[in-house]
């Protein structure tokens, strides 16, 4: 295997804090690995030592020689001044105003400008960096090249930063919640993207179907060891627990041999001969396996929940717009107790602005919201806990009440509460500022908690959490009696809690559907087939026999082969004669236009003939 990165014995800290210490891994060549650890941890900071963004205690990192790394940040760093098409290109000058030029003289039909900029393309062969740019910008749905960097959201900028780090294609991809402020359909491009890349990847998500489809390797970071596993997020769960399984049959096995040997210390004389200090090494290295089990408390979610009446909520012709824009039109619906909806759309489609209009945060243009007046609202923001400049973990809480009653009626301190979400005591005085984001997002979450709401609104909660508070947080919210609301781009996480779906699909249009999002999908998949049965696009494929190797061509396949080469050479000469066209000086703008828009089509056409030429080459 060609080795592509190692880490040998890091540590890292912050004053006191041990993050990490004595980490050592190694990553090859075409592995896409994950990196899994608990909130607070180190993962970011694990990520951005390797990336050269932080400086580690102690310890080396050693690259490949001459190795290209990309490093997509949780939180990208882009210059608020640049716009977005100067953010994602980061091939030469020359490329990028060549570029810049063809698309400046397409805009504003520049016949001149057109003319020299396409005759820049080709003598830089800049067509194919063009397409690939423009490919991956749509499928990230960036299209407004020109729009400056301080004028994007938060979920934009992430969006902008993903494309630059892809568009380069590096030799290692490190890559930190890739998934976060991005809608299904993206996510669901971006882990097809990933799985044929050829990269080489290292990245840390909570996302745990992507984990599964896309990673062939688990490094899981656990009580301060590093822990290697070969498969997918589905096999690293099973080992896990068998590890930890073994740890405690370890543990309990060295419980019952050190009572012996404590009787056999406190029997032995004062004078010990050679065979009995051995003995004695042996019990004190028996003691630390027996003390070795794990410490750390696991996160358990119980808290009571206002009661709640027969009136939940009553939507009656809900209507929003902004500007020409329609977010919700005529929308009615009753919730019923204990629902647990789904809400599922591209972005800007309306969903947040939908969860804004039910809890009266912003006003509707017509129609009503009738709440009754049993419900308490949970609302868990997208953009996370608010906290003023210094204050504490426990100034957060405390705030709100200083005592919390528990779902089977038992009252606990604020300070024992915290305590029960793995904040422990001594940690309580720390500034919120100094927590991490998965840290912040789960005190976050016991500031909800907190006021026994009966009806939760989530409006992303699985970004930043650890995929094991994630796995507590489903089950609470599938023995939760009250109602949950919740938008999520995490597939796993809808599966778990909810039980129909909203589809926001644009202008206004929401739909109900009867089912979690892996039927909602199911049911989008069978409905394109049909379409693709019905318009006949549908190309018929010869199955090969189970178990037979592909050694020749089909008939159909031949045929295929033939006209691939055929149409490849038309269509490059189609190229050469358009180029010598637009050269010559003599077509109107018009013609100037449309000529160099079927160039782009061409160059799509043949990259895709000539893969298809390639895959049928082989058996030709």
């Amino acid at each position: 295997m060609i080795s592509y990165l190692q880490v040998k014995e890091l540590k890292k800290s912050f004053g006191d804090l041990v993050l990490f210490e004595d980490i050592t891994f190694g990553i090859d060549k075409d592995q896409k690995v994950a990196l899994i650890a608990k909130n607070g941890t180190g993962k970011t900071s694990l990520l951005n030592i390797i990336a050269g963004k932080d400086s580690q205690d102690k310890g080396e990192i050693t690259f490949r020689r001459d190795l290209k790394v990309g490093f997509l940040e949780q939180t990208p760093p882009l210059n608020n001044q640049n716009t977005i098409i100067d953010e994602v290109f980061h091939a030469s000058e020359e490329i990028k105003q060549a570029i810049l030029g063809y698309n400046q003289a397409i805009d504003t039909n520049d016949k001149n400008l057109l003319s020299s900029s396409i005759e820049k393309m080709d003598h830089l062969q800049a067509w194919d960096y063009d397409v690939k740019v423009k490919q991956i910008l749509s499928k990230l749905k960036i299209d407004k090249y020109n729009q400056k960097i301080e004028t994007l959201s938060g979920g934009e900028r992430k969006r902008v930063a993903l494309a630059a780090v892809l568009i380069e294609e590096p030799d290692l991809l490190l890559l930190d919640e890739p998934t976060n402020h991005l809608d299904l359909d993206m996510i669901e491009w971006l882990e097809n993207y990933l799985k044929n890349t050829k990269a080489t990847l290292l990245m840390v998500t909570h996302d745990r179907y992507f984990l599964d489809r896309v990673c062939n390797e688990i490094i899981e970071m656990d009580n301060s060891q590093i822990y290697q596993h070969k498969g997918n997020y589905s096999y690293f769960l099973k080992k896990r627990e068998e590890r930890l399984a073994n740890e405690e049959a370890m543990v309990e096995k060295a419980k019952n041999t050190l009572r012996k040997e404590e009787d056999w210390m406190r029997r032995m004389p004062k004078a010990r001969g050679t065979k009995a200090k051995y003995r004695i090494d042996n019990y004190f290295q028996l003691k630390d396996v027996a003390s070795g089990g794990r410490s750390e408390d696991e996160l358990r979610i119980s808290v009571q929940s206002s009661r709640m009446g027969k009136k939940i909520i009553e939507i009656k012709n809900l209507n929003k717009n902004f500007d020409d824009y329609t977010v919700l039109k005529d929308f009615s619906y009753n919730f019923t107790r204990g629902e647990k909806v789904g809400i599922v759309g591209d972005n800007g489609t309306g969903k947040s602005t939908f969860l804004n209009l039910i809890t009266e945060n912003i006003p509707a243009d017509s129609g009503t919201v009738d709440i009754g007046k049993t419900i308490v609202f949970g609302y868990y923001k997208q953009e996370g806990i608010k906290y003023k400049e210094g204050q504490r973990i426990i100034d957060v809480v405390q705030e709100i009440a200083e005592v919390v009653t528990l779902g089977n009626g038992r009252e606990m301190g604020v300070k024992e509460f915290l305590n029960f979400f793995l904040f422990p005591y001594d940690t309580h005085y720390t500034p919120v500022s100094k927590l991490s984001g998965g840290e912040k997002r789960r005190l976050y979450l016991v500031t909800v908690l907190m006021r026994k709401p009966n009806f939760l609104i989530l409006d992303e909660p699985t970004n930043d959490l650890d995929i094991m508070t994630l796995a507590v947080l489903e089950e609470y919210l599938s023995t939760f009696d009250g109602c949950v609301l919740v938008v999520s781009h995490d597939r796993f996480f809808m599966d778990q809690v909810v039980d129909h779906l909203f589809v926001f699909r644009g202008n206004g249009v929401v739909k109900d559907f009867p089912g979690n999002y892996s039927h909602y999908r199911q049911w989008l998949t069978s409905l394109e087939k049909e379409k693709i049965q019905k318009t006949n696009v549908k190309k018929e494929v010869t199955k090969e026999p189970k178990n037979k190797v592909k050694t020749k061509l089909t008939f159909n396949e031949k045929r295929e082969f033939e006209q691939l080469e055929v149409d490849i050479t038309q269509l490059e000469n189609e190229k050469k004669s358009l180029e010598e066209e637009i050269s010559s000086g003599t077509l109107n703008n018009d013609d100037l236009i449309e000529k160099s828009n079927r160039i782009g089509e061409i160059i799509l056409l043949l990259e895709e003939k000539s893969d298809r030429w390639l895959e049928l080459s082989e058996f030709a």
